[in-house]
């Protein structure tokens, strides 16, 4: 009895000593948030390192940098857009310096980064760029800069984009594995990399056109910065002309082959500061912090924004995937809040589950029926990311956007190889009815089962068609010339009526401002991330992420698509996953 005394009595003296220890934490921690202020001095340079994910938006990082002395952390879009407004518009800071290092991000965000910068550039304001090496993308952000600094052994790709996908149908035959597949569309390729060893003619078909389509956004984009015509460009990315610094120079593309030490010369010499001066860099982080708070108080009228982003699933969502029902429990909220006059819904999602999908677009709908609500696509609002989109009144897209996809699959796989010659599992079933295991994995599809989950897919493809064509305001047979799963970029979307104008989540915000008389300033972000910092403390402890990302390497995409597999229940609507634009 004394020993076990003695073990309770360490237990509880080592919990009691961890409680305390966190409180003592958080109090220091929160007395510093509170006594630091920013400072800004006359003649102040913002600087952004684009060195890590760009996502929609930061939570409050209470813990960052303590357990990771980088203090690294994915950038916000919402974070670095609201600093460069505040640039712009504080006298003090006189410019902007881009430092990229091998930030990822989809085209869409970058070019609504770069629509940020260029109304800065208006200002009369400079921006200076950095970089020993500028991927396709990062150099698309770094070409609105005056002044484009590239190392001479750095380097600077420009040879166009593609798309790379990995197919497993011999993995999957190897272990002895049999996927069913059903599906409405010959361009849902979604499935395709789990039944094919290639490219379906249906699906290069539409890979190639909206790729084009992405890459002449980006080319038009860089002609008007640059001045170089579209034409040159794309001479220039077809051939490969640019190979090193000294092409990139010749070409235009760059205005400086030179160093770090060369382009901070250049921003003292803008400034009139002497060569031994130090340049009052600001983070976008801190210069934010700077900027008018966008949230209002309860009881004044206000826009909410929404954001939608992640795969789509049943149940609870989080930082990384939309639940249906977590969804829903805002859009109540924000439907039943008087205070709220409009909604912006920001989608950034690849779609997943049909059936979830469908009961957000209701929620949707109940809240169009009291309050405008507008829909601002990402980087990708497409299948069930669609779905939930052509539920809003008006549908802001980029032309960066990937969207459409308008389609619906189901899939079975049998294991019954894999368990009994494999591994040596055997099974035995009985039941009650004929089609009491239908969707078994142990077992083989009958032609009976097939055509019921057949007609279940087409019927939930036939509703999709359907609520389209009543968000669109047009006809089912208009919607299907469009439909069959075909993905569209934003650009091409425009042009049959799947999105009505092209702009950012500042474009959605001004058309809900109107749509609802309320000040475009009056704005409050939704869902809170009140739990965020958490979850990233514990991230950070454990490091699984980070972990599997240095294992898996370039792969790590699609090795966090295979862990996803399981979630594929019920019939889903969403994109390829195993897909890589580069």
């Amino acid at each position: 009895m004394n020993f076990i005394k003695q073990v309770l009595a360490v237990i509880v003296g080592f919990l009691l000593f961890t409680i305390i220890g966190i409180i003592i934490l958080l109090v220091t921690l929160s007395s510093g948030k509170e006594d630091s202020s920013v400072v800004l001095k006359e003649s102040s340079v913002l600087k952004i390192t684009l060195d890590n994910q760009i996502i929609e938006r930061e939570s409050d990082k209470l813990f960052a940098g303590i357990f990771d002395p980088r203090g690294s952390s994915k950038i916000g879009l919402l974070q670095v857009k609201k600093a460069i407004k505040e640039a712009a518009a504080n006298d003090k800071i006189k410019g902007i310096v881009l430092e990229m290092k091998f930030a990822s991000a989809g085209i869409a965000s970058w070019k609504e980064l770069r629509d940020e910068l260029v109304a800065f550039k208006k200002t009369g304001k400079f921006i200076y760029a950095y970089g020993e090496v500028y991927p396709e993308a990062a150099y698309y952000l770094a070409s609105v800069a005056d002044e484009i600094y590239l190392p001479e052994s750095g380097m600077l790709e420009f040879n166009g984009i593609g798309v790379n996908t990995l197919y497993f149908k011999n993995l999957l035959s190897k272990v002895g594995v049999k996927t069913e597949v059903f599906r409405v569309g010959k361009f849902k390729s979604a499935i395709e990399p789990l039944i094919n060893d290639h490219m379906s003619s249906e699906d290069r078909e539409q890979i190639k056109l909206y790729i084009n389509s992405l890459y002449s956004v980006m080319l038009e984009d860089i002609s008007v910065s640059r001045k170089i015509p579209v034409e040159t460009l794309k001479n220039i990315s077809d051939s490969m002309l640019v190979r090193n610094a000294t092409d990139a120079k010749a070409f235009g593309l760059i205005t400086h082959v030179a160093y770090y030490d060369s382009m901070l010369a250049s921003v003292r010499t803008r400034l009139k500061l002497d060569a031994d001066q130090e340049i009052s860099f600001v983070s976008y982080k801190k210069l934010e912090k700077l900027a008018p708070e966008k949230k209002p108080a309860t009881d004044k009228p206000h826009i909410a924004v929404l954001f939608a982003n992640g795969e789509i699933q049943s149940g609870k969502g989080d930082s990384e995937t939309i639940g249906s029902e977590s969804l829903c429990e805002e859009l109540r909220k924000l439907r039943e809040d008087k205070d709220v006059k409009a909604v912006v819904l920001r989608v950034n999602s690849p779609g997943g589950s049909a059936l979830a999908s469908d009961v957000i677009w209701r929620e949707i709908v109940l809240t169009r029926q009291v309050k405008p609500v507008i829909a601002s696509m990402g980087e990708v609002a497409a299948s069930g990311g669609y779905y939930i989109a052509m539920a809003c009144d008006t549908i802001v897209a980029s032309p960066a956007t990937i969207t459409g996809s308008i389609g619906v699959f189901g899939l079975l796989m049998n294991t019954e190889e894999l368990l009994n010659d494999k591994l040596g599992i055997s099974t035995d079933r009985e039941k009650t009815g004929l089609y009491s295991d239908i969707g078994s994995l142990t077992r083989p599809v009958t032609d009976a089962e097939r055509m019921i989950i057949q007609n279940e897919v087409n019927s939930i493809y036939e509703t999709f068609i359907r609520k389209a064509a009543e968000g669109r305001h047009t006809t089912a047979e208009e919607i299907e010339t469009h439909a069959s799963g075909r993905v569209w970029a934003g650009k091409d979307a425009l042009g049959i009526h799947l999105v009505d104008v092209f702009g950012g989540m500042d474009k959605a915000i001004e058309i809900a401002s109107k749509a609802a008389a309320v000040s475009a300033d009056d704005v409050t972000y939704y869902p809170e991330q009140k739990n965020q910092e958490w979850i990233e403390f514990f991230n950070s402890i454990t490091g699984e992420e980070e972990t599997q990302m240095k294992t898996f390497g370039a792969f790590y995409a699609h090795f966090k698509t295979l862990q996803s597999l399981p979630k594929y229940q019920g019939v889903q609507a969403r994109i390829p996953y195993f897909m890589e634009i580069k």
